[in-house]
Formats: structure tokens, sequence, C-alpha cells
């Protein structure tokens, strides 16, 4: 399904996405159709919204369409991309009227397998928004596939551990949880875990990693996924602390779309 408020998309809309690729969009797992961290999800909307495009987005009509690509019963995955196809690279400056593209794909395996990733230095440009402009991620993970690895970690300028490009990363420390600091995108996931448990923000250089007992990655769509390598460090695949939290994750609310 591909629909720009609420009609088939277009081929000029999806071409000036493409072409220009300018925008901000959220991903959902909705379950019997409901979503985990939902009023996170609008928020994070509205203010990229107001970020990029100077305007408001309205969180309504942003669940009604939404809705049109969810199941009452069954897993989905529904993406959420505002954009404003008339803005190109010579109208990037005119006043912003963003619509917005729901599009739809089958939910992935509830328990997907681990991950073994490769730490890389890269800064997102505006790490604090969820932007469309995934090229630089999706090339340096494709790096990190070709040479034997599953995705990418990455790094700051001091080497300090920040996200993975379309996920946060949680480490387990002297038994207990804690999550990278710095300039990253604050997921809905890392945001729900970290205030279920009252768990810190610490900023962890590539060298603390040595003293971690295990590692996971976090994201809408999969929920926690063990990391079972970070280049030459390896950890376990199941964990006492990342079970009990990867339990605590499934227990939490969801809330209707």
């Amino acid at each position: 399904m591909i629909e720009l408020d609420g009609r088939p998309a277009g081929e000029d809309a999806l071409a000036a996405l493409a072409l220009t690729n300018y925008g901000h969009f959220t991903t959902l797992l909705v379950e019997d159709g409901r979503v985990r961290g939902l009023d996170l999800h609008l928020e994070r909307l509205i203010r990229d919204c107001r970020l990029l495009f100077d305007t408001a987005l309205d969180p309504d009509r942003v669940r009604a369409l939404a809705r049109r690509a969810a199941p009452v019963s069954g897993r989905r995955i529904v993406r959420v991309t505002v954009f404003d196809p008339a803005l190109d690279l010579a109208t990037i400056d005119a006043v912003a009227r963003p619509r917005i593209l729901v599009t739809a794909r089958p939910a992935p395996e509830a328990h997907p397998g681990p991950l073994r990733v490769r730490s890389t230095a890269h800064l997102r440009d505006l790490p604090e928004v969820k932007s469309v402009a995934l090229g630089p991620a999706l090339r340096l993970r494709r790096h990190a596939r070709r040479e034997g690895y599953d995705d990418v970690l990455f790094t700051g300028r001091d080497g300090e551990v920040l996200e993975g490009g379309t996920w946060n990363i949680g480490l387990v420390r002297g038994g207990r949880v804690v999550w990278p600091g710095g300039d990253v995108l604050s997921g809905t996931t890392r945001h729900l875990l970290r205030h279920a448990g009252g768990d810190p923000t610490e900023l962890i250089s590539l060298s603390d990693l040595d003293d971690c007992e295990a590692a996971f990655a976090t994201n809408a769509a999969t929920g926690l996924r063990p990391l079972t390598r970070i280049d030459h460090r390896e950890y376990p695949a199941t964990h006492p602390v990342t079970t009990r939290l990867a339990e605590s994750y499934r227990a939490l609310p969801a809330h209707p779309l």
C-alpha cells in the first residue's frame, strides 16, 4: 500500500521524494490495531515537521491516514513520511505545504536473530531528526555487510559510541542497563525502556565496551535485538538483564491507532 493524503500516490509525488529527498518519517509496528509509544511517534512527527518545514502537523490526521494501512488484527509495519512534493532544488525556500505518505509492509519475525556490527566514525546531520536522507547510513551498512557484518555502529569524533543507522544501542555493565549518550536520535523503543527502568545515559567509548556483559539494539519494528559482536568483541545472545528488559517491553501497554 502506498497512499498520499489517503489516495494512491502518483508518480510525480514519488519522483519528487526520490529526487529531492527532503522530509522525515516514523515507523510504527501495529499489532491488532495498537501501537506502543504512539504518543512518542506523533510528538516526533510534529517536532520534525516544525523543524524541517516551519509549519504545524495535525496528529489526528496522521492517525486517520495511518489507520487505513493498519489491519484490525495481526501485525504490520506502517511508515508515515512527511514531505512536500512542490519543493525541489530550486524551490526549497518556498512556503512548505507538507503532505503525508503512508506505506505498509509485513512485520518482521517476532524474534529476529542477533546482529554482528562493525563500528565506524560517522555523525548524522541533525541526528535528532528521523530524516528520509538515509544515503550515508545505507552506504556504511552496505560496506559493513560486504565485509561479513550485519550492520554498522556509529561512533563520534572522539570515539564515543552513538547509535546504529536505524537503531539505538543499549549496554549491560555491572549488571545494569546503560544507554550511550551523545548526539543521537532517541528512538521510541529506547525512550520507553529508559523511562520504564529509570536507566541512565552515559558517554561510552569503544574501549568501555570491553567491560560490558551484553549489548543490544532497539528499534520500533523489532523491539529488542541482541548484539553478539561489535568489532572483535563478542557478547552472549541471551543475558538475564536483557531477557528481563525484553519481557518488560512486551508488557508495556499499546494504544489504539
